[in-house]
């Protein structure tokens, strides 16, 4: 065996050892507020007027290529691995939004969520058009955008989606990543629980 040989068989032994597992129990979308939009007028006269509301409403579908509307179903993670998942964030209700946050908490904790450096990491790449899977791997055929990257555990705003306009689509890929640098001490046999809800904030009111 030469030395090349023998230096990837030991890199591969000592990646196996650094095994762990996380599972994702839920991804939702939520929605904070419902806004109310009228115009009364008044004369001698009487004028029927009709008010109605605006529909505050975000849903999340299966990406186009994507064979169920789920996170990282595989689940089992060595050091240096990655796992994507496409999904579609939706504003199919009637009125603008003001924000749109992305939140996870982990039901069952381990190091893979509360160590930040050998922990499970999270990036979040929106595309303008439907991610598609190419040998394997996920690629974005017109414009990628960076919205978020950082620790698994997050509370951020999305910045500058289309679905804060009634109608808009978002083509959303989430990746999870062990680092390679993860060590046995740290993450092996780590397990967690996680749960991830988009939620949604109308728009301030204004007069009309």
């Amino acid at each position: 065996m030469t030395s090349q040989t023998a230096s990837t068989a030991r890199r591969r032994r000592n990646r196996a050892r650094v095994a762990a597992s996380v599972a994702v129990l839920g991804v939702s979308g939520a929605v904070a507020g419902l806004a109310t939009y009228g115009t009364f007028t008044d004369s001698t006269s009487p004028v029927v007027t009709t008010t109605a509301t605006g529909v505050l409403s975000i849903d999340l579908s299966e990406a186009a290529g994507a064979a169920t509307l789920s996170l990282f179903p595989n689940g089992g993670f060595l050091a240096g691995d990655s796992e994507s998942s496409p999904i579609d964030l939706v504003n199919d209700g009637t009125t603008a939004l003001s924000r749109v946050s992305l939140a996870s908490r982990a039901t069952t904790s381990s190091a893979l969520d509360t160590d930040a450096v050998n922990g499970l990491q999270l990036t979040v790449r929106d595309c303008s058009v439907d991610w598609a899977q190419v040998d394997g791997v996920w690629s974005c055929s017109g414009t990628a955008t960076s919205l978020y990257s950082g620790r698994i555990l997050l509370d951020q705003a999305l910045p500058g989606i289309d679905s804060l306009a009634p109608g808009g689509v978002d083509h959303l890929l989430l990746t999870a990543v062990l680092p390679a640098a993860a060590t046995d001490e740290a993450v092996a046999g780590a397990s967690s629980a996680l749960d991830f809800t988009f939620t949604a904030v109308q728009r301030d009111g204004a007069a009309r």
